[in-house]
């Protein structure tokens, strides 16, 4: 298989990886309808652990495991990530039909809200290795009481995951000391995606970014520097320049449940801002099968043909 040069230049900003990290890489963006491009949807099922059961209400077809490796095949999507449970459901009867990503740590909303937001390491390398995974994925949580120890977590799980040839994935997510209008401050995305960058991140996952400044110091620097921020696509813009100035590749995720409308301009604003794609999980496996299929489909075509 011949690379396209879009893929080779991606690969080319790895460099301490060993061929097996290179060859997972390849693997995600060469896999599915946007095979190639350089940029990728994935389908993420692990809100069951942090939202429960009722996540999967809209649509009873989703509590089968087996529901979303089908929706993710057929959908030609980069990959599907789920935690161990859901995988492990699957793993047999989808072997190599789809690469897979390893959700290595959750939380729960029954969790005490007393408590900084943080989450438990509930799988390991060697999970994601006998299940044949591409990827694992980490969360942090910046701005939390407990993230340094976060930190740690992953520092840990990247050197042995990259040690055995696998990528690693981190959603950084923004939480504890912050408004909740800060969560999604475009200058807290920002700083997030970098932290993340600097972990060791091969791919970052972030919400989509508001046109907030929650921190008054950086507010002061964005003004004075008259970095742009007023559209979608300047602050998606902004967020891949803090990856290493795009030499990381960034998702954005779906977020909440909204209209195809409003999701189909966030992928353009993704594509036009130089973001590679996006990570969307209940706003396709909330909708029914049909209503998820047409709106994928629509998603490919906007991130394939919009430059």
């Amino acid at each position: 298989m011949r690379l396209a040069r879009r893929v080779q230049k991606i690969l080319s900003f790895y460099e301490s990886d060993n061929p097996g990290t290179k060859a997972n890489l390849v693997r995600l963006m060469t896999h599915g309808r946007l095979a190639g491009t350089g940029r990728m949807i994935i389908l993420p099922v692990d809100q069951g652990f942090e939202h429960g059961p009722r996540t999967f209400a809209p649509n009873p077809a989703a509590f089968d495991p087996h529901y979303h490796y089908t929706m993710a095949i057929d959908a030609g999507l980069a990959a599907y990530a789920a935690p161990l449970g859901w995988l492990e459901a699957g793993a047999d009867t989808f072997a190599g039909r789809i690469p897979t990503i390893l959700k290595i740590n959750s939380s729960n909303s029954l969790y005490s809200k007393n408590n900084p937001p943080n989450q438990a390491v509930t799988a390991s390398i060697s999970d994601a290795l006998r299940l044949g995974c591409s990827a694992i994925g980490f969360t942090i949580y910046p701005g939390s009481d407990s993230s340094l120890e976060m930190f740690e977590e992953i520092r840990d799980l990247a050197a042995e995951a990259k040690a055995c040839g696998l990528v690693v994935i981190i959603w950084s997510y923004a939480r504890g000391s912050l408004s909740k209008a800060g969560e999604t401050a475009v200058d807290v995305i920002a700083y997030g995606a970098h932290i993340a960058a600097l972990l060791g991140a091969h791919i970052i996952k972030v919400k989509l970014p508001s046109a907030h400044l929650e921190n008054e110091e950086a507010k002061k620097q964005y003004l004075s520097h008259g970095i742009k921020i007023d559209t979608l696509e300047d602050r998606v813009r902004h967020i891949v320049q803090s990856c290493f100035q795009g030499r990381r590749l960034v998702i954005f995720s779906g977020g909440e449940a909204k209209d195809v409308n409003s999701i189909f301009e966030d992928a353009k604003a993704i594509a036009a801002g130089g973001g590679n794609g996006m990570i969307i999980g209940r706003n396709s496996f909330q909708r029914s099968r049909e209503e998820a299929m047409a709106m994928l489909q629509g998603l490919t075509h906007i991130l394939k043909e919009q430059k």
